[in-house]
């Protein structure tokens, strides 16, 4: 198939994903074209099979902002034209959806019907649903996709929640690319980390107030009290400055590092003991898979996906947002038990392998397909 692929190409979760399924769909032989402002980040290098195309919104002294909505559904028609598209796959409801339905009936009026599957990811259903200016539009551009999907059970139950949807929600969860992110010895790097053998938790996010991530050095400050540890903040957003100044409040900066964004982030999970992730909403949890493939043990919240993910008294513990006493207490029962800990690294690992991007991609093939023969000779 030549599949189209329009996606963010920033570090966020559904860039990512949309970015390694596609690179995954192109090992396969498929044709992969991908319709973006920027190179993905995790698309870096050539790759067989996989083509990018930029869209080029320029500024003009009319507009306050650059038209990126237009400029985006042009670039989509071009390249269906060009390349000979079979489908397109949006991520992200806002604004691709949307911009997706436009370019549907632009090349309907050149005779050419062009199936789209639009992937839900979290934010653009979970804080569009309260944005009374957004909604109408996204459930429009839902119902009007030819195939819709969901990365977790929780996503679909909010869509169909906040939204007055018409057509079928297919959960695909996420995916791990095991080739990648696995556990390798990377001791040299954790002597540097911890010197006196500390534990070492980490936490990765975008740093925004829904991944509560004050909470992340509050559940540090009382773990290090019972247990020498180290913690690894990785990544970026508004919150991060707010959490240096609650670290030096603490009087724990020593035992912090804020590491930035990180490309290869596998290797800092490498050497890690505990992965935390309290987030106020999560669809899934993609970081929490990412450590569990690398045989890291998650604490997390019990919002959203993340209890599809993360089993609780198994790979890891589930609290309420914002339980930071309970989050700390199971933290330390982990890292103070070497027999708990080795156990539950074993569990996170086998739990993270049923998300296995080769038994995902399967999935994506098969709804493609689906979508193909439903559109055939299909006119709106």
């Amino acid at each position: 198939m030549k599949i189209g692929i329009v996606c963010y190409p920033t570090y966020g979760g559904s860039g990512v994903v949309a970015t390694e399924l596609g690179l995954g769909l192109a090992r396969k032989g498929h044709e992969i074209h991908f319709i973006t402002y920027r190179r993905p980040v995790r698309l870096a290098h050539f790759e067989a099979n996989v083509f990018y195309h930029e869209v080029d919104s320029e500024d003009y002294p009319l507009f306050e902002y650059p038209p990126y909505d237009t400029a985006l559904a042009s670039k989509i028609v071009d390249v269906v034209k060009y390349q000979n598209l079979d489908i397109l796959h949006v991520h992200y409801a806002i604004p691709h959806a949307a911009v997706a339905y436009m370019a549907k009936k632009i090349l309907l009026t050149q005779g050419r019907y062009l199936p789209v599957v639009t992937t839900l990811h979290g934010t653009d259903i979970t804080l569009v649903g309260n944005n009374h200016a957004f909604a109408p539009v996204v459930e429009f551009s839902i119902n009007k996709s030819d195939g819709v999907t969901a990365v977790s059970q929780s996503l679909k139950d909010d869509t169909l929640e906040q939204f007055d949807i018409q057509r079928n929600i297919e959960v695909i969860y996420n995916f791990i690319d095991f080739e990648r992110f696995r556990k390798t010895n990377k001791d040299h790097f954790k002597k540097i980390i911890a010197p006196n053998g500390e534990r070492i938790i980490a936490h990765t996010s975008n740093f925004r107030k829904v991944k509560r991530v004050e909470d992340v050095v509050l559940i540090f400050q009382k773990v290090l009290k019972k247990v020498p540890s180290k913690l690894l903040m990785i990544g970026d957003g508004p919150e991060r400055q707010h959490c240096e100044k609650l670290c030096r409040d603490l009087n724990i900066c020593d035992d912090v590092r804020f590491l930035g964004k990180q490309d290869a982030i596998e290797e800092l999970l490498a050497i890690c003991d505990l992965f935390i992730i309290p987030s106020e909403n999560e669809s899934f949890g993609l970081a929490a898979l990412e450590a569990m493939a690398c045989e890291v043990p998650v604490i997390s919240s019990n919002s959203g996906g993340l209890p599809e993910v993360n089993i609780h008294g198994e790979t890891g513990y589930l609290s309420e947002a914002g339980n930071v006493a309970e989050m700390a207490k199971y933290a330390i029962k982990l890292l103070q038990d070497e027999a708990l800990l080795k156990t539950f690294r074993a569990n996170a690992y086998a739990q993270a392998r049923r998300f296995d991007i080769e038994n995902i991609l399967p999935h994506y093939e098969r709804y493609y397909q689906e979508v193909l023969e439903k559109s055939v000779h299909k006119v709106e």
